[in-house]
């Protein structure tokens, strides 16, 4: 990934954050038959390691070995940046459309898990940390489902982790532009209805200085 100076992002609770706001990576790996890419959803295990798992019959444990590197890309908010947002366009005219967002690519050795306590841990972290965010007290438990079904369920997937070995990541959020045009990137994305990338470009603001 190029990631110029000025859009590196070296603060781990950054990195964490966008992790942990879009869990569902896009995981790519080079197979025998070539590139392939799911789009599954990890969790960040209090190890560093990435959790998740896979549908049985889905071939990326059958074609991916054991410990191979692979790369999980999380992606996540993004936003059009039109040049009419700069008060300093009407002056010198200077300035393009460009794209602003954040995404953390993870690489890191994965290893495919087919015994039923790493299925069982696997979907309870992932379903419990889901579940308290939507419903709270009310969070759907792995236990209000039938035993057998449960066990069914169980036997139709594969858990995996990742060890993660180099993370890089990139937010490019405007940090380029002189403050008045900052601020009105700002403006204009919260005009557009992209109040999620002002919030975080707002946030990074007042982060900074």
């Amino acid at each position: 990934m190029y990631i110029p100076p000025h859009f590196q992002e070296i603060s781990s609770s950054e990195i964490a954050a966008v992790i942990d706001g879009a869990p569902l990576a896009c995981i790519v790996a080079q197979t025998a038959e070539g590139l392939i890419a799911n789009h599954i959803p990890l969790l960040a295990a209090p190890d560093g390691t990435l959790i998740g798992h896979v549908a049985l019959a889905n071939d990326m444990h059958r074609l991916v070995a054991d410990d191979q590197e692979v790369l999980a890309i999380f992606r996540g908010d993004d936003a059009y940046v039109s040049p009419n947002f700069y008060p300093t366009k009407p002056e010198h005219h200077r300035h393009v459309p460009t794209w602003n967002y954040q995404v953390v690519h993870v690489y890191g050795g994965i290893s495919f898990q087919h015994d039923e306590r790493a299925k069982r841990a696997a979907v309870g972290l992932l379903t419990r940390n889901h579940e308290r965010r939507l419903n709270g007290a009310s969070a759907w438990r792995m236990a209000d489902a039938p035993a057998d079904y449960m066990e069914q369920m169980l036997r139709g997937i594969v858990a995996f982790r990742i060890d993660v070995r180099k993370t890089l990541a990139k937010s490019k959020l405007s940090q380029n532009r002189e403050p008045r045009d900052y601020a009105g990137a700002i403006a204009g994305l919260q005009a557009s209805g992209n109040q999620a990338m002002a919030d975080r470009m707002a946030g990074r603001r007042s982060t900074d200085g």
